[in-house]
C-alpha cells in the first residue's frame, strides 16, 4: 500500500484496508482483466477501486478513468470521496450529470481532469460528440453494477465500454450477485473474474430487523410518533413517488417533525440540500424511493424505514445497507399490515436476515409488550406460615376477573305490612 493510502486511513481511525480492499488492489494495479468486485453494502467499495486508479494515475495527461454511477446524488458522492483520496497525487476529478449544464461541463473537460465521474446517458452524450476525449482511458468502474447493468442503462453502458480503448480494464462493483455478472463475455464482449468477498467480509455493524404491524392509514401517524424517539433520524424508502408526495406532505402541512423528499420530481440542487441537511442531522426524515437513494453513504445512520415493503430480495439488501455501515449498529423498521408480513418473510427466507416484532410502547421500541400486572388483593386474614408439605400459592400473576355483582343487604326490619301478614285488624 502506498504512503499516502495509508496515511488516509490513519485519519480515518481504520487500522486496515477492508477485504474488498484488499481483494481488488493487485488485480486492478496490474489492469489484465476485467473484473467483477462483490462485497456488502457499506464495505468500502469506492476506496477499493479508487486506490488503483490514483496508483496508476498520471498527472496532467488527460481523462484515465472513467466512474458511471446510476444517479446523481451518487456520483457526487464518490467525486467528494475522490477529491479527498487524490489530494495527494493532484489528480483533478470532474462530475458529469444529467440535469447539470452541459455547456460549462464541456469547458471544464478543456482542463483535462483525469477521473470523470458520472451517469451513462451524459458521459456517453459527451464521448459521441467528441467533447470527452477517450483515447488515454484505461479503467472504466461500472458502480452499482446490478443496476446500471440492466433496462436502458444496460445499452449506455455497452456503447460506452466500446468506445474507450480495447485493452481498458472494466471493473463492474456490487453489493448483490445478478445473473448478467455471470455473462459478461456474451454481454459486454469480453470475461470477468469475479471476486466475491461477501462472506470474508465483517465491516458490518449489528442491525435489527423490525416487523411493526400497521395499517397504510396509520403510517404517517405513526412515523411522526417515532421522531419523538431520542437521535432518531431516518431514510424513509417509498416504492412509488405518490405515496411519497403524500406522506411528504402530511409532514410539511400538519408542522411535525422536519422531513424533506429525494426523488425524480426535484431539481438538481433541491435534492443537494436535502441529502446535506439531512447528513448534518438538521431533518429527522428523508423520504426517498430506491433509486435516489441506491448507493448512498450516510455515516453513522441510526434507522431505515421500509414505508413501502420491497419486491425483491436485492432491493431490501440495498436499502438496508444504508445503515449498519463500517461497524456501526442499526435499524430496520419495516412497516405493513399482517399479510405484508408474512410475505416479506418469505421473501427473505434465503437470506440472513432475522425479522422479529417490535412495537411502540411508552415512548420507547421494544421487542415485546407484557400483559398489564394487577395488584393482588390482600387477603382479609393473615395467612399462616407455610408448613414442609404445605403447598404453596403460585406468585404467578393471573388474569384478572370481572368484579361480582354487588349483593343488596338485607334490612333488619321489615316492613310493617309484611310484619303483620296474616292477622287481620278488628275495629
Amino acid at each position: 500500500m502506498l504512503e499516502q493510502f495509508a496515511t488516509r486511513f490513519a485519519q480515518l481511525g481504520y487500522n486496515a484496508p477492508t477485504a474488498i480492499q484488499t481483494a481488488v488492489y493487485e488485480p486492478m494495479i496490474d489492469g489484465g482483466t476485467d473484473i467483477v468486485g462483490l462485497s456488502p453494502t457499506g464495505s468500502g467499495k469506492t476506496v477499493a477501486f479508487l486506490m488503483p486508479i490514483l496508483a496508476n494515475l498520471m498527472p496532467g495527461e488527460g481523462p484515465q478513468a472513467i466512474v458511471l454511477e446510476p444517479s446523481q446524488e451518487l456520483a457526487m458522492q464518490v467525486t467528494n470521496v475522490i477529491r479527498d483520496w487524490g489530494a495527494p497525487f493532484h489528480a483533478k476529478v470532474l462530475p458529469i450529470i444529467g440535469g447539470a449544464n452541459v455547456k460549462r461541463q464541456q469547458e471544464k473537460l478543456k482542463k483535462r481532469p483525469e477521473i470523470i465521474v458520472g451517469t451513462p446517458g451524459r458521459v456517453l452524450s459527451l464521448l459521441q460528440d467528441h467533447k470527452l476525449k477517450a483515447q488515454n482511458i484505461e479503467t472504466v468502474v461500472v458502480d452499482e453494477a446490478d443496476d446500471l447493468l440492466q433496462d436502458d442503462s444496460l445499452e449506455k453502458v455497452r456503447q460506452i465500454v466500446a468506445t474507450v480503448p480495447r485493452d481498458a480494464q472494466v471493473a463492474y462493483f456490487s453489493a448483490t450477485e445478478s445473473e448478467i455478472l455471470h455473462h459478461l463475455d456474451e454481454e459486454m464482449g469480453k470475461p470477468a473474474q469475479i471476486i466475491d468477498v461477501r462472506d470474508q467480509d465483517r465491516t458490518r455493524g449489528a442491525v435489527r430487523h423490525g416487523q411493526f404491524q400497521v395499517s397504510r392509514g396509520k403510517r404517517n401517524d405513526v412515523l411522526n410518533r417515532l421522531t419523538k424517539l431520542p437521535n432518531f433520524k431516518a431514510l424513509v424508502f417509498f416504492n412509488q413517488t405518490t405515496e411519497l408526495n403524500r406522506s411528504y406532505n402530511f409532514f410539511k402541512h400538519q408542522g411535525y417533525a422536519r422531513a424533506e423528499k429525494l426523488s425524480g420530481t426535484e431539481s438538481k440542487l433541491q435534492r443537494e440540500r436535502a441529502l446535506k441537511a439531512f447528513r448534518k442531522g438538521q431533518l429527522k426524515l428523508l423520504l426517498t424511493t430506491d433509486v435516489a437513494a441506491r448507493g448512498l453513504d450516510i455515516p453513522k445512520l441510526p434507522v431505515v424505514v421500509n414505508y413501502d415493503l420491497p419486491t425483491d430480495a436485492n432491493t431490501y439488501v440495498h436499502r438496508v445497507g444504508r445503515t449498519g455501515r463500517m461497524g456501526e449498529p442499526g435499524l430496520v423498521i419495516n412497516f405493513g399490515d399482517d399479510h405484508d408480513l408474512r410475505d416479506l418473510k418469505k421473501l427473505l427466507r434465503e437470506t440472513e436476515y432475522d425479522l422479529q416484532p417490535i412495537y411502540y410502547y411508552r415512548g420507547q421500541l421494544v421487542d415485546h409488550v407484557d400483559a398489564p400486572q394487577e395488584k393482588q388483593p390482600t387477603p382479609a386474614t393473615p395467612r399462616a406460615t407455610a408448613q414442609p408439605g404445605d403447598q404453596v400459592e403460585s406468585t404467578k400473576s393471573t388474569p384478572v376477573q370481572p368484579n361480582p355483582p354487588k349483593q343488596r343487604k338485607r334490612k333488619k326490619n321489615r316492613r310493617r305490612d309484611q310484619k303483620n301478614k296474616g292477622k287481620r285488624r278488628h275495629s
